[in-house]
């Protein structure tokens, strides 16, 4: 495929990711087992329509695309495209996410999620490292109180295990 008829098209890559979201969706419903008690609005229904909007908007865009259709940037974006990307932020970023996850089983929500978001605000430039790490303690036990006491969504406790 010639590099310039692609040229002006990179929305093509986004349709073609949403149309294979939507069909995965979709083949994935289709597999999904249900007991032979279900009415007729049964657990199949709600993906079936979302993997066939996803499919639909996917092929929407494309057909978009390809007849010159694109999108226009936001009038009030601030990044200054003149500057390089921050690869070293991006890292850092990662690094605290992985983190995160490495830890969450070990030591529970409340000591990962601090980490994450310490290693985030840090990540991000934030210069008082030790009123960013109060604040992520703070922000991690809200976080665990509002899913599990208010929504009913257990997190792992980890350590804090019959304490909370």
């Amino acid at each position: 495929m010639n590099n310039e008829w692609l040229r002006g098209r990179a929305e093509l890559g986004l349709a073609a990711l949403v149309v294979l979201i939507g069909g995965l969706v979709l083949v994935n419903t289709a597999t999904l087992e249900t007991p032979a008690t279900v009415n007729v609005v049964g657990p199949r229904v709600f993906p079936t329509v979302v993997g066939a909007v996803l499919l639909g908007i996917g092929v929407w865009l494309g057909i978009d695309v390809l007849r010159g259709g694109h999108g226009e940037p936001d009038a009030g974006e601030d990044v200054d495209l003149s500057r390089p990307s921050d690869w070293r932020a991006v890292a850092s970023v990662g690094a605290a996410f992985f983190t995160h996850v490495a830890l969450l089983r070990i030591t529970g929500w409340l000591i990962a999620g601090a980490v994450l978001f310490w290693g985030v605000a840090v990540a991000l430039g934030a210069r008082r490292w030790l009123r960013a790490a109060g604040v992520a303690i703070v922000l991690s036990t809200v976080v665990y109180l509002v899913f599990s006491h208010l929504l009913g969504v257990s997190l792992p406790a980890g350590v804090f295990e019959g304490v909370l």
